[in-house]
């Protein structure tokens, strides 16, 4: 499992780290492991070091002192290294380092800092490192802009200058990085958006924090993990060991919905998906579905709150295309009232948003909102919540009292007193209509398996995201992918689940 901290968290295991150590021995081991991998970086795009054309962008804290200490060691292998010193001052024996190497440095200047990333083969930014906070001042501001305009790799120390390091919250201009290297463990601003897309790919060196580090804030599944958490069918399972899950889903008006998430719960292994709606969508499910047992719902019966005619299931999926409407909130009330874990999705969250004693229930609930369904849920502007998805994810799970996935470029995974979980699959491809209720039938399918909300979200966020890049085509990279439907990612589904 990958583990990220916070910037305090950080601090405090190096202060530990730095009272058993020569001064200046931490430093050193983040410049020899910065360097070694923007050398590799550099014989990968242009053959070799020597002579390559390297610029760092220098602040005034240790961060700056890294990369001037990383850039003297690749002057010394012949690389040309300009310094651009930007701060109020700057590490006396980093810059001393670096023209020692034959290095060179100069005051800023935003002419000659235009020019010099021009033609620079790769760039370093360490303009500000884990402290930073808020909106940059200049002119690292100005730097960071002109860092897009770089003729090479742009490489962030640490965490991209502009980049919160706690929350990856973006302020305001800030650097967009090919590479990130961080030191010691991963920061959790570098994994969750916005700031995980300006850190671009992240490598960690490690100096020796690890003994140090507490309880991570946030972390991220591995397949291995996965793997180990997916339930598998033994020699003496049945249908009903594996799992029965309930779906309440679809409605006359939005019956693909309901297609799409039974057959989330089918590819993923449901040992049974009894599901329940209105005549069209069985229709339709039983159709395209025929393993799923189905139920029209009478009215009259689920007015009462009475789900005995659907049969036993250990967990329900409620609300993809449900509607709002008033037979549609008997419906939720009915499945909400039941002893089993609950998922809640789409049309079932705004019904939430509008009634929350619906989730007063001693049973397990996971609701998967977007960031807008969120904004309804805690009454909080959805742009608030884009910038801020970590805080608003944890916020979410201690007011609502449920797992929460907030579905999105990164699909966050919280629960009142654990780390969020990051989810690392998926493509950009899967910001098409229907995906999230293939999500849904996933996760219901694994609740009913006996996962629990908090490990049955997080695995369906993962597997869902590596049926979309299975559909996709194309590989981890993305590169060569092509469009894919919903539909396709439910079918993509055991391929998916035999690579793990």
């Amino acid at each position: 499992m990958r583990t990220a901290y916070t910037s305090d968290q950080i601090r405090s295991a190096e202060l530990a780290l730095m009272a058993r150590l020569p001064e200046g021995t931490l430093m050193d081991r983040a410049a020899a492991g910065l360097a070694a991998v923007c050398a590799h970086l550099l014989a990968g795009s242009r053959g070799r070091v020597y002579g390559s054309r390297t610029v760092l962008l220098i602040g005034s804290g240790d961060n700056g002192g890294d990369a001037l200490y990383a850039g003297a060691r690749l002057a010394r292998r012949g690389a040309r290294v300009e310094a651009v010193l930007a701060g109020s001052r700057t590490h006396e024996g980093g810059l001393a380092a670096l023209r020692k190497a034959g290095g060179r440095a100069h005051p800023y200047d935003a002419a000659r800092a235009r020019e010099l990333l021009a033609d620079a083969d790769l760039v370093m930014d360490g303009l500000v490192g884990i402290g930073g906070s808020g909106p940059l001042r200049e002119p690292y501001g100005t730097l960071a802009e002109l860092t897009a305009e770089a003729g090479g790799l742009v490489v962030a120390v640490d965490v991209p200058s502009g980049v919160d390091a706690s929350s990856g919250r973006v302020e305001g201009p800030a650097v967009r990085a090919h590479l990130t290297v961080t030191f010691g463990a991963y920061k959790a601003g570098l994994l969750v958006d916005p700031g995980a897309t300006h850190a671009g790919a992240v490598e960690l060196v490690d100096i020796g924090l690890g003994p140090f580090l507490p309880d991570p804030e946030v972390a991220a599944l591995t397949a291995d993990d996965v793997a180990d958490l997916l339930p598998r069918p033994g020699e003496e399972s049945d249908k009903y060991r594996r799992g029965v899950v309930g779906i309440a889903a679809g409605s006359d008006r939005y019956t693909g919905a309901a297609v799409l998430s039974v057959g989330g719960a089918v590819r993923a292994g449901a040992g049974m998906v009894r599901f329940a709606s209105s005549a069209e969508p069985v229709r339709l499910v039983r159709a395209r579905w025929p393993e799923a047992i189905t139920t029209v719902l009478d009215p009259s019966l689920v007015l009462k709150s009475s789900l005995d005619e659907v049969g036993r299931v250990q967990a329900w999926v409620l609300g993809p295309g449900l509607g709002t409407g008033p037979e549609a909130h008997a419906v939720a009330r009915a499945v909400l009232s039941t002893g089993v874990p609950v998922l809640v999705d789409a049309d079932g969250l705004t019904l939430v948003a509008k009634d929350r004693t619906l989730l007063r229930r001693a049973a397990p609930t996971v609701l998967t909102p977007h960031a807008g369904e969120l904004s309804r849920l805690l009454g909080v502007p959805r742009e608030r919540i884009e910038a801020g998805r970590l805080d608003h994810v944890r916020r979410a799970a201690a007011e609502l009292g449920a797992t929460v996935l907030l579905k999105g470029s990164t699909t966050l995974v919280a629960e009142e007193h654990r780390p969020v979980r990051v989810n690392t699959t998926g493509t950009p491809w899967l910001a098409t209509g229907g995906t999230g209720d293939v999500l849904s039938g996933i996760a219901g399918a694994l609740l009913a398996a006996g996962l629990t909300g908090y490990d049955a979200a997080s695995c369906a966020a993962y597997v869902h995201g590596l049926a979309a890049r299975t559909a996709a085509g194309g590989g981890a990279a993305g590169r060569g992918q092509a469009p894919i439907a919903a539909l396709d990612v439910a079918q993509a589904l055991p391929e998916a689940l035999r690579t793990l």
